[in-house]
Order: structure tokens, then sequence, then C-alpha cells
């Protein structure tokens, strides 16, 4: 598969996380990529009815970091509401499914991509931020947090 999976499929990972949790008796772990099947499914239902065979990997990891991003919003709201029980929870889920993702790039290789991105697309201004996005989106799905680099990409296309 591609470098994005490490080596084995993102759906073979899954299949064998569950299998290790069950083993484990690690309730969270299970019941958490127990939710990533389940959206999985969604997802390959999604694809089929737009005439794809299933999601690609891609999108997979899209799908995780939106799972990520909603259980961070969750327990922030679940803190402010004096909950910690369920912000414990759903902090740990989002560290199950943040297990799955490949290494994040850091800030250093985030501007590197960005520039290059720049460069690639000829973008000139704060105008062009949406085909630059577009094209770090696929080169660096499930690398790169996408809300850090939009700043970024502002800021490079500020300076012109």
């Amino acid at each position: 598969m591609s470098e994005v999976t490490g080596g084995s499929s993102l759906r073979e990972r899954f299949t064998h996380a569950l299998k290790e949790a069950m083993k484990a008796g690690d309730k969270r772990r299970l019941a958490t990529v127990r939710l990533i099947q389940a959206a999985l499914k969604d997802k390959d239902i999604e694809a089929r009815g737009s005439g794809k065979g299933q999601a690609s990997d891609e999108e997979v990891l899209a799908l995780l970091q939106k799972m990520i991003k909603q259980r961070q919003e969750s327990a922030s709201i679940y803190e402010q509401a004096g909950r910690g029980e369920l912000a414990t929870q759903e902090k740990e889920e989002a560290e199950v499914i943040t297990s799955f993702l490949p290494r994040q790039m850091d800030e250093a290789e985030m501007r590197a991509a960005i520039t290059a991105e720049i460069a690639a697309t000829g973008a000139t201004g704060v105008k062009d931020m949406g085909k630059v996005i577009a094209g770090l989106r696929g080169k660096f799905a499930g690398r790169m947090d996408f809300a850090k680099a939009s700043g970024l990409v502002k800021e490079f296309l500020a300076k012109g």
C-alpha cells in the first residue's frame, strides 16, 4: 500500500486493532475501533452511491481527522460543563483514533510543503489560497493539520 498507511492498509490495521483490543480486554479501544469501522462502513456506502467501490485511504484519513476534531470539541464542551468523566472519555477516544494516523508534520515540514505547493500552483495572493490548500490536501491527507496550514498559507500569500 501507500506510504500513508505505513505498509498495511488502514482497514487491516482496524481489524487487527479490534482483535487485539478484544484479547486485551481494552473496552475503550474496542469501542472506539468499532466506532471507526461503523463510520468507515457509512463512508463506503456513500462512495458506492457515487460510483466508487470504497473510500480511498485519503478519504479514510480525512474521516479519522474529522472524528478526532469532533472528540476534541466535545471534550472542550464537557469540560466547560463540569463533566470531567465525559471529557476524559472523549480525549481517550481521540487518542485511539490518532494512533491510526501517520506521523504528523512539524511546522518546519509544513512550511516547506506550503512553499513548494505555492510554487507548484503559481499562487500569487490570498485569492489562490483554495488552490494551494486543495493541492496540500491531495498530497498530505492525514499528515498535516489543515487548520494550522490554512493560517500559514494565508500568511505566505499575504506577503505575496
